[in-house]
């Protein structure tokens, strides 16, 4: 499940030259990211399409792919894998995803780690059609919107307080799609807004070309529009915490001293240890999307099980 060309003269481990069109990052044979470890925040890890294989210190594992979502809070301390397999050996295996890093407050930063699932086929979507009959699909991954109520996020997240008003939202428009993204809870919310698919999205008069993102006003309901190659578009908010923010490499705390000790504490515990026989597991290229819990049960998306 790794490309058909020789990796010598790679830096493997440092992989991101680009050379013949695409990046081994630091997979040994099959593309993506061995165990490496994390402290003090979440990350929430959304694909577009491709697949990702995870293994994780708690003894989690995982494959999942288009319109799944990971949500992974590293808390005190957790080591985990990222790996890409390739599939299809009759075609291109494109991997497209964002993994957002969601901070943890200060009181929260060395918790319990928590590995946790939001399959496609369980986000809860909003549907609209506008006058002019062209449609907007809005899933939503974090953060209620009208009557639509996504899945609960880790219980120690900044996400399950009420009141930290987080949302993750991703919007699908038609092309020349109207949809008006309604005032967010609070006023201390901030909300930014990222398009990465189309050619432009007008807000409130204001255009935004694919690739760039906009910090939203938060103080009334903004008229969204897509042009004429239709538009996907990413929206997140929150409270900020308001909390002093230190963060080097995989680790995010409030001061350096905190950093240097998530440093020394993985040195010296490596956060529990590694459970897999090799730093880059991957599975066998027809298994199905799935996970398994620490507790050793299995979840397959759609199972009523």
């Amino acid at each position: 499940m790794g490309p058909d060309a020789s990796l010598a003269g790679r830096e493997m481990g440092s992989d991101f030259a680009g050379r013949d069109g695409w990046n081994m990052y630091h997979g040994t044979e099959i593309p993506g990211f061995p165990q490496h470890p994390h402290r003090g925040f979440e990350t929430v890890t959304l694909v577009q399409r491709g697949l990702i294989d995870h293994s994780d210190s708690l003894g989690a594992t995982a494959r999942f792919g288009a319109g799944d979502v990971q949500w992974l809070t590293a808390g005190r301390g957790i080591v985990h894998c990222e790996m890409f397999p390739l599939v299809d050996t009759n075609d291109e295996n494109p991997l497209e995803l964002f993994q957002i890093w969601l901070n943890l407050p200060a009181a929260d930063k060395l918790v319990d780690p928590y590995f946790t699932m939001l399959w496609a086929e369980s986000l809860a979507v909003v549907n609209h059609v506008d006058p002019q009959g062209a449609a907007t699909t809005i899933t939503v991954v974090a953060g209620a919107l009208g009557d639509a109520m996504p899945s609960p996020p880790p219980p120690n997240s900044w996400a399950a307080r009420p009141d930290a008003d987080v949302a993750i939202w991703q919007a699908s428009f038609d092309a020349h799609a109207t949809w008006s993204l309604p005032k967010p809870a609070g006023p201390e919310t901030v909300r930014v807004l990222y398009l990465f698919e189309g050619d432009e999205l007008s807000i409130d008069g204001h255009t935004v070309e694919v690739g760039h993102g906009a910090v939203l006003a938060t103080d009334r309901e903004l008229l969204l529009q897509a042009g004429s190659m239709g538009a996907k578009c990413l929206v997140l908010q929150g409270r900020p915490i308001g909390e002093p923010v230190a963060r080097y490499g995989p680790f995010v705390m409030n001061t350096d001293a905190e950093i240097r000790q998530a440093f020394a504490d993985y040195q010296r515990t490596q956060f529990g240890g590694w459970p897999w026989p090799n730093d880059d597991p991957a599975h066998p290229a027809g298994e199905p999307r799935f996970a398994k819990h620490p507790d050793g049960r299995v979840e397959i998306p759609g199972s009523t099980e």
